[in-house]
């Protein structure tokens, strides 16, 4: 490893460590201070104002710049709680975990026998919606693997430990597919700017460039892409909710049919965005790609 990169998984490693031997309610209190110490700090402060701005334009500076800063508490909170997902997981429910609301359409997505793609967006602690969902059927995550190989063995680490296989995004789709095919549920993020790889559909009345991996995937396999989002509540512990299916209809070759079911779940994330606008991840530039008509490259 680079000498940097040693440097970042010891200093990793030894923060996991200390929140770890936490109670978990110490460790996300301890986060929440992190979080706040990081929104003073102004950690891409600016790129977070600009995206609440053109999101929510109807409200106040005020009501945008509170949000705002309950959102580097939550991102805190769940940087606290990560090293106790193994534990959580395992917890009874109720614990940490409400009730999962709508399970019954998971089970009705793989009823399909086509196995279930599961989206979410940066969300929360979006990882325990997938683990905690490993109760009812084995989950995959795709991800993509960090630039450094000492806090990636450290992350697969915990996550193989709360229970969940991973995929990587280089070269996985195979995967995807054969995961699918054993009616393995394999989650997937598309809530982030794709450049122009993705296809343009509405989030907040805006054209965004959105992964259209998932819906090829979903068009392609026939299994049915189940929205899910974690919430935390006023007590600290998680709300889950579980949106009906969303049915592939088409061929995946089909560039129409690929954007329909790009926009389907992307409202669906909106909704949920909407319902609690503090929890997903307001720092990435999600507005960074200009659709062609606009005549506007990349920012």
């Amino acid at each position: 490893m680079k000498p940097a990169h040693v440097l970042e998984t010891l200093l990793l490693r030894s923060v996991t460590a200390g929140l770890g031997a936490m109670p978990w309610r110490r460790a996300i209190g301890a986060g929440s201070m992190l979080g706040s110490m990081v929104g003073a700090l102004g950690l891409r402060a600016k790129v977070a104002r600009e995206n609440l701005a053109r999101a929510f334009p109807e409200k106040a500076l005020a009501e945008r710049e509170a949000l705002l800063a309950e959102h580097y508490r939550e991102l805190g909170r769940v940087a606290g709680e990560y090293p106790h997902m193994p534990a959580i997981v395992r917890s009874k429910e109720g614990e940490v975990v409400h009730p999962v609301k709508g399970i019954e359409h998971l089970e009705a997505a793989a009823a399909y026998g086509r196995g279930v793609i599961l989206m979410t967006g940066h969300f929360g602690n979006f990882e325990l919606l997938g683990a905690w969902l490993t109760r009812w059927n084995p989950v995959d995550f795709v991800v993509k693997p960090l630039s450094n190989p000492g806090a990636d063995e450290l992350i697969t680490d915990l996550r193989t430990r709360s229970g969940v296989g991973s995929i990587s995004t280089h070269g996985g789709v195979k995967r995807v597919f054969q995961a699918l095919r054993q009616k393995r549920w394999v989650a997937m993020l598309a809530d982030q700017d794709a450049r122009r790889h993705g296809v343009f559909v509405p989030y907040f009345g805006i054209p965004s460039s959105t992964p259209e991996g998932p819906a090829r995937i979903a068009l392609a396999s026939g299994a049915p892409i189940v929205f899910g989002w974690v919430v935390r509540q006023s007590d600290g512990r998680h709300q889950l909710t579980i949106e009906p299916p969303l049915v592939p209809h088409g061929d995946p070759r089909d560039e129409a049919a690929v954007v329909a079911l790009t926009a389907q779940h992307t409202a669906l994330l909106e909704a949920a965005v909407r319902r609690a606008p503090q929890a997903w991840f307001w720092l990435h530039r999600r507005w960074k790609t200009a659709p062609p008509q606009a005549g506007a490259g990349e920012g």
